[in-house]
């Protein structure tokens, strides 16, 4: 199975909840890998996946040294879930931390963007922004006049804090019938997406659908 297996299996009641959990945060890392921006924390989901690494880490270092056959062939099974799990949450977080180093300071800046980001998140970003500030400044800003020290400075209607690029093209799969025409901003274009379509568009014109689950990145 691969990640367009995986992906194109709408999640439902009947599937195990490890099963769903693993959809969910393949969904989840795809997604975050695609988005020019950062999108909200998934926090119940996260939960559950490092409660269950956790819980399996344990089962692990308990049948470790355990000759009968029959174990060893589980522990395998289950040491090789246990890396699957763990290589999505490490890359899902890296790809995270990529976008913080990038735009930490509009991220701090603006609320709807500060809203997304873990407790961790946070305090990773306020410590990477203090730490590059008082770098620039021993480096080269003290040397500037005081007006134009500032990192946030929008002098001439022209802001020096960098933001994601929303008009980014990505790759769109419609998961359910969007009965709103999707209009493209500053153009005469507009389409209706209907389930299972997949798209090149701008992020700026799909992400409230991708937000609200009508549609996935791929």
């Amino acid at each position: 199975m691969d990640i367009d297996d995986i992906l194109a299996e709408v999640s439902g009641d009947g599937s195990p909840l490890e099963t769903r959990d693993l959809q969910e945060l393949t969904r989840a890392w795809v997604t975050e890998r695609s988005a020019p921006e950062l999108l909200p924390w998934p926090s119940e989901l996260i939960e559950r996946v490092l409660e269950r690494i956790h819980q399996q880490i344990e089962v692990v270092e308990e049948q470790v040294g355990n000759v009968n056959p029959k174990t060893n062939f589980r522990l395998i099974v289950i040491q090789t879930e246990l890396e699957r799990f763990k290589f999505l949450v490490r890359s899902f977080l890296r790809t995270r931390m990529a976008k913080i180093d990038k735009y930490a300071l509009y991220m701090l800046s603006t609320p709807t963007q500060t809203a997304r980001l873990s407790a961790s998140e946070l305090q990773y970003a306020n410590t990477h922004q203090t730490l590059l500030e008082a770098h620039y400044r021993s480096s080269f800003l003290t040397q500037f006049p005081t007006s134009l020290q500032r990192l946030d400075d929008t002098a001439g209607g022209i802001s020096m804090v960098e933001q994601p690029d929303t008009d980014t093209a990505v790759f769109v799969r419609v998961l359910r019938d969007i009965e709103v025409p999707i209009v493209i901003e500053g153009t005469d274009t507009d389409f209706e997406m209907r389930r299972g379509d997949v798209y090149v568009v701008r992020w700026s014109a799909v992400r409230e659908y991708v937000m609200n689950g009508d549609a996935e990145l791929i």
